[in-house]
């Protein structure tokens, strides 16, 4: 079976599309990255805004700048051609395809908030990894800590009841601790301009025999800490690697094509924003070449932490980020469905299909490999830097900070 990761334009979109104000980035053969907005069924070049996504999204007044040069803008290519372009298998290396729609921000992501992955990271640490072991732990901790933790809001004084009674059963653990203490687990997930678009290969490393996905909101976040916009993301984790020691956790995270995010930033202006982020419904869809099918969902109805103090727990006082970062939100979602016998869980297979959709952000839409087999990042900070000035590109723009 030969799956696309193609999907048609009305579907990458966002239901309101009419009403959206997206960005992103596409590859333009022979030009390098240009930042774009999507106009009707056209992608214009918004280079005459800024030259990239982190410092558009430093623009005071975003929403009217974006809106106002979207009219005047150069096109570069309909969506329909670029949306196309996206699968690898079948990519035309002379025509436009799309990037990941951010670039100098750092990639932050959140890790255990809400409960549902909660005891599944509970149950990767007691499991050590084993996916033969975590059926027996799961049903074991399952009267232990579901009750115990429903409705707990982390940091408060009934989250420290809690865990002074799962410590005196003997059941407590330093994912507990990140998702009912005070302190949300925040990490960065991957280097600068390393996560791939739509369309694009995600990678697993070939030694994991116990990974999935991660549906995720993802948002955007100026230097100032204001979140501007938002996007999908696939927060690609190895469940083996991570439940062995938490101290693997980069070897869990970051590989090559390990994170995707897209298909285009939704901004904040009248139409969307914090609340509509809030009440976002995830939907997960994966499809192997052997005719499996997984479904699930993720609610952010039900994270544990607001997404506002995701985002102060990352930025404030004690750490800045000049080029902004785009914040993973985590997810309620972790796989236990059999996939390769009784016991052993889900884990993917190459070539499965990953889509990953929400009505008011569109559709995030990738195929799985295995990271020594993904495409190689070999476009950095430098290589950026040296694109732009031979654009003519590194002047600043008045209306930024």
């Amino acid at each position: 079976m030969n799956l696309s990761t193609v999907a048609p334009v009305a579907e990458t979109l966002p239901s309101d599309a009419d009403l959206a104000l997206l960005v992103g980035r596409i590859w333009q053969p022979g030009v390098g990255p240009i930042l774009v907005g999507v106009h009707g069924q056209h992608l214009v070049d918004l280079s005459a805004l800024a030259p990239i996504m982190s410092q558009l999204l430093e623009l005071a007044e975003l929403a009217r700048h974006v809106r106002a040069a979207l009219d005047g803008a150069p096109v570069v290519a309909t969506l329909g051609e670029v949306l196309g372009n996206g699968d690898e298998r079948s990519r035309d290396s002379a025509r436009a395809w799309p990037l990941a729609p951010c670039d100098l921000q750092v990639i932050k992501a959140s890790g255990v908030t809400f409960i549902d992955s909660l005891l599944e990271r509970v149950i990767e640490e007691q499991a050590r990894g084993d996916a033969l072991k975590a059926r027996t732990i799961r049903e074991e901790l399952a009267g232990a800590l579901g009750g115990n933790l429903a409705g707990v809001a982390p940091g408060s004084a009934r989250a420290m009841q809690v865990k002074r009674l799962l410590i005196e059963r003997g059941v407590w653990s330093q994912y507990l601790e990140v998702g009912i203490g005070p302190d949300a687990e925040v990490f960065t997930k991957t280097p600068v301009l390393s996560a791939v678009g739509t369309g694009a290969n995600v990678g697993v490393h070939p030694q994991s025999d116990w990974n999935n996905p991660e549906p995720e909101v993802v948002l955007a976040v100026t230097s100032r800490g204001a979140v501007v916009g938002a996007t999908l993301g696939n927060d690609v984790n190895l469940r083996d690697f991570e439940g062995r020691s938490a101290l693997l956790l980069s070897k869990a995270k970051d590989n090559n094509a390990s994170c995707a995010i897209g298909p285009f930033i939704r901004l904040f202006d009248e139409h969307f924003g914090m609340d509509d982020v809030r009440a976002c419904d995830l939907a997960l869809h994966v499809q192997g070449e052997r005719g499996f099918v997984m479904r699930g969902a993720s609610s952010l109805s039900r994270i544990s932490r607001d997404p506002l103090d995701l985002v102060s727990q990352v930025i404030g006082a004690h750490h800045d980020y000049p080029d902004g970062f785009m914040l993973f939100l985590g997810t309620m979602f972790a796989p236990i469905e059999d996939r390769h016998g009784p016991g052993k869980g889900f884990t993917h297979e190459v070539g499965d299909v990953v889509r990953i959709s929400t009505p008011r952000l569109g559709l995030l839409t990738n195929r799985v490999v295995t990271s020594d087999k993904a495409e190689r990042w070999t476009f950095g900070v430098s290589a950026l830097m040296t694109n732009l000035a031979r654009r003519g590109l590194l002047v600043g723009t008045a209306q930024a900070r």
